[in-house]
């Protein structure tokens, strides 16, 4: 089915013919500035004046555009048909870590070590991919936290902002308590047998506006269960200062909220983690439907620059066939 998202600009087709109805504003005053050639210049601005049935059909193609034109706003889409989601699933918030620490290159990968940061892109990024039936959010956090995108079927589009997060989005620094904040605000709306967040870091709290564990007793009141990675070869502690994983806040975190913390030393274990995440019981929930939106704005500005192309073949054809015609004078010498 095709529907036009904004109807009503339709309504404006007729707007240049109002507009021939009022007269041209023709100046009284001379020319400022004599320039010579003018006419010559006049002419190559104005172009060859259209007479009789060539001046008519010109219009008529004009206007033709001016609708196409309006047609394209008015955004033509494809509208397929409902797709009926299914009804179990889990609400799953991302939190992933940016700070300056995840560019240490210590994940082995066959034989040769990558970044904190490429390595759990990469398991991330697979791990959404699979995420069928299940909204997804991410939350990207370092000296800020900020959602990145809110919780969607579309796990297309949040796979690909995950492959696309940059170190230094959000600044140097590890904002854990914030990052807890924001997740709970937006899964607090949701059903609550299927509230959970997932956070992956590599260091400790270190630039929180909110407290780590009053967040974390936030989250044990509005049912919002917690799973926390710990990205990292060796261990901090929270006053260490050493820039290294603070395990035992991670795991109090978990704790308190009824889930797990997973230690990733490497790519393989945090794969395996995201395996065990994959048994998580689904939640059932109320059915939804979705229908598939396809734009086909780009038809009607495609026929409109065909359409204005045509007006300069027009235009241009009989001007060209009268340059090369022999004038009367040479065919009387």
């Amino acid at each position: 089915m095709i529907e036009l998202a904004f109807p009503w600009l339709l309504a404006l087709a007729p707007l240049p013919l109002l507009m021939r109805l009022f007269p041209a504003v023709v100046s009284a005053g001379e020319a400022a500035i004599s320039a010579p050639f003018a006419h010559r210049w006049r002419r190559l601005s104005t172009g060859r004046r259209l007479e009789g049935q060539g001046r008519w059909n010109a219009l008529l193609l004009l206007w033709l555009i001016w609708c196409l034109l309006l047609l394209a706003a008015a955004r033509p889409q494809w509208v397929g048909e409902a797709i009926e989601l299914p009804n179990s699933g889990r609400d799953l918030m991302l939190a992933l870590d940016l700070s300056g620490s995840m560019q240490i290159e210590d994940m082995q990968v066959g034989n040769r070590l990558v970044s904190r940061i490429e390595a759990v892109k990469a398991i991330a990024a697979d791990f959404t991919e699979r995420r069928a039936g299940d909204r997804v959010g991410l939350i990207l956090f370092g000296t800020k936290a900020y959602v990145q995108a809110p919780l969607s079927f579309d796990v297309t589009t949040i796979t690909q902002f995950i492959r696309e997060a940059q170190l230094g989005f959000a600044g140097e620094d590890t904002a854990i308590g914030d990052a807890l904040g924001l997740a709970i605000k937006r899964l607090r709306e949701r059903p609550v047998d299927s509230r959970i967040l997932i956070l992956l870091t590599d260091g400790q709290d270190t630039a929180s506006t909110v407290d780590p564990m009053e967040a974390t007793a936030l989250a044990s009141e509005m049912k919002v269960k917690i799973y926390t990675i710990g990205i990292s070869r060796r261990l901090g502690n929270r006053n260490s200062g050493s820039g290294e994983i603070d395990e035992a806040l991670l795991n109090a975190i978990a704790l308190a909220t009824g889930g797990r913390y997973f230690r990733a030393r490497n790519p393989a274990e945090l794969q395996s983690i995201y395996q065990l995440l994959d048994e998580l019981e689904p939640i059932e929930q109320a059915t939804s439907t979705f229908r598939p939106i396809r734009s086909l704005s780009f038809i009607p500005i495609a026929a409109a620059l065909l359409a204005a192309l045509l007006m300069i073949v027009q235009r241009s054809l009989p001007a060209r066939a009268r340059a090369s015609a022999p004038s009367p004078t040479a065919v009387g010498r």
